[in-house]
């Protein structure tokens, strides 16, 4: 087994992994990530106690416990491009010895919740729920510089693909599923289940035009109307699909909740968005701690 080299992980002097200036000892394997660094301590506030924080960038992190579970909260700022970064490193912390530079024999495998905000696709869907993603859908490209093939539901991808006249120039759109050990544990009435679309972007790529003409104006139409064997799009924001792919390509476990704060199918957007976040928040750190 060879090395890796200098160049592709990167080592801070400190010991610490390059972007988020975190050491092996200082994430848990339980991880709850968050796009706004501001958020970190909105779900921080209600642990037991913190023993650990650093800041370097949009990447914050806090590592202590909740009803005796320790647990780690990083934010990942916003993007799959963002996501790369997270997710290759805190895998890196845990299944790469940094002294020899080599990959660990025994794989360690992660637990990982982003606790964010979304925009439901479906007037059924109302602002002020909370949706866990059973699948989602990456319309980023991100994903594809990874062999991807075994992890991706292809016939869901096909479907997609013929029902938009997707422009195959912007990139295959790829199709993961949330882990069932998390789906199960989130597995409550309250919580809608759906299949969540990644966006490279929040303007043009979500169909949002200011000044600039879009590639395909009816797409979001087309996204609405998309059904698959009973399974419809249901919202649209900017991480989940990253996460998954990612994840199950590391062997590690994800799931996305999200909380509706926008209803696009009917032009709404929640009075007290911070009420249902911080909603999903209790309820979240809740599960993971049972």
């Amino acid at each position: 087994m060879s090395s890796i080299k200098t160049s592709e992980l990167i080592i801070n002097p400190d010991g610490s992994v390059y972007h988020l200036n975190v050491k092996p000892e200082d994430i848990a394997h339980d991880i709850i990530f968050v796009g706004d660094q501001d958020r970190v301590e909105k779900v921080t506030q209600y642990f037991d106690s913190i023993e650990f924080t650093t800041q370097k960038r949009e990447f914050k992190t806090q590592t202590g416990t909740y009803k005796g579970k320790r647990m780690s909260v990083i934010s990942t700022g916003i993007g799959p491009d963002n996501i790369d970064i997270v997710l290759n490193e805190l895998d890196a912390l845990v299944n790469i010895d940094f002294n020899t530079r080599e990959a660990k024999p025994t794989l360690t495998q992660l637990n990982i919740v982003r606790f964010g905000t979304s925009g439901s696709l479906q007037k059924d869907i109302p602002v002020n729920s909370v949706l866990a993603s059973v699948y989602t859908i990456g319309l980023d490209n991100m994903l594809r510089s990874y062999c991807i093939d075994d992890a991706t539901e292809i016939a869901i991808e096909d479907a997609f693909i013929a029902h938009t006249n997707w422009d195959m120039r912007k990139g295959r759109p790829y199709v993961i599923k949330g882990a069932t050990s998390l789906l199960d544990k989130f597995n409550d009435p309250a919580i809608y289940k759906g299949f969540t679309a990644t966006a490279g972007g929040f303007y043009g790529p979500q169909g949002r035009v200011l000044r600039l003409a879009i590639q395909d104006p009816a797409l979001n139409s087309k996204m609405d109307a998309f059904s698959y064997e009973g399974i419809s799009l249901t919202n649209l924001e900017m991480e989940t699909a990253a996460i998954y792919g990612l994840s199950k390509l590391l062997g590690h476990n994800a799931l996305s909740l999200n909380a509706i704060i926008a209803n696009r199918a009917n032009g709404t957007f929640s009075e007290d968005p911070y009420k249902i976040v911080d909603e999903m928040i209790q309820m979240g750190l809740e599960k993971l701690a049972e």
